[in-house]
């Protein structure tokens, strides 16, 4: 059965609505600033003016709600919903004029049991004219260039030997790096899309694998319920479902358990 999550989702779109209107009119400034954080990642000032104007709605019409913002940090965690914010990923793509970034909006809700559970997501990728957005149990969507959005699925690859597969790069792999190397040879083909895209496209079907070995919660609260609801799996690379394992795997579901095992770290 599905849950009415649609005050939840129009929130989430017109938060997209205020971070688009601040990062597209900066893409690609002659006198955008930036500078590098202490893991050495940049952070520019559309980052920061797309968040701060996040918040500042949030503040507005859901005070009760908390906020984990990738530039501005965590606020009232100890609610049993919050708001997790990338205002820019893909910001070295932004940097350099690649049209690849977007805004990535999820809506986390605390469950009886103790888990935490993406219920809305919203991805908004403004210079590639496309949104992606879902709720729990109501499907997942893409919008193009502004047109009424069309509900998305995953593909139906059964096989690895049939599967595309999208990654960002090899780097931070450690000591999985063999068997994702070993994966992706035995694929039938492979892309870097990187970030947010490598998982839009598994849910739009595209693709129908994508992986990262290393990423915050803020990179994926709003791919996971996406790609969940376009009847997709969205854990860590152990398998473990959802959005706070450290790294993230997408897939059609078909063949997840295969890329589990495939990856998984062999004992000494």
């Amino acid at each position: 059965m599905s849950i009415d999550h649609g005050d939840d989702l129009a929130l989430a779109q017109r938060l997209a609505d205020a971070a688009d209107a601040i990062t597209l009119s900066r893409y690609q400034a002659l006198d955008l600033t930036f500078v590098n954080k202490p893991d050495n990642t940049p952070v520019t000032d559309a980052d920061k003016s797309a968040e701060v104007a996040i918040r500042a709605l949030l503040h507005e019409h859901r005070p009760e709600d908390g906020i984990v913002g990738e530039e501005f940090g965590n606020e009232g965690l100890e609610r049993d919903r919050y708001w997790v914010i990338d205002p820019i990923d893909g910001t070295k793509n932004f940097l350099r004029g690649v049209p690849t970034w977007a805004t990535l909006i999820g809506l986390v809700e605390k469950q009886s049991d103790g888990s935490e559970v993406v219920i809305a997501g919203v991805v908004s990728a403004p210079a590639l004219f496309r949104r992606w957005s879902a709720s729990a149990g109501n499907g997942a969507f893409v919008s193009v260039n502004g047109d009424q959005p069309k509900r998305i699925s995953v593909s139906k690859v059964a096989t690895i030997e049939d599967a595309s597969i999208s990654y960002s790069d090899l780097i931070g792999w450690g000591s999985r790096l063999g068997s994702f190397q070993a994966l992706l040879q035995s694929a039938w083909r492979t892309r870097a899309h990187g970030d947010f895209w490598s998982h839009m496209l598994v849910a739009e079907g595209a693709v129908d694998v994508a992986a990262e070995p290393s990423l915050a919660l803020w990179d994926m609260a709003a791919l996971d319920i996406i790609v969940r609801e376009a009847g997709g799996r969205f854990t860590n690379l152990d398998g473990k479902d959802g959005s706070h394992g450290g790294n993230a795997l997408s897939t059609n579901a078909a063949l997840h358990n295969y890329v589990v095992q495939s990856l998984a770290v062999k004992s000494s």
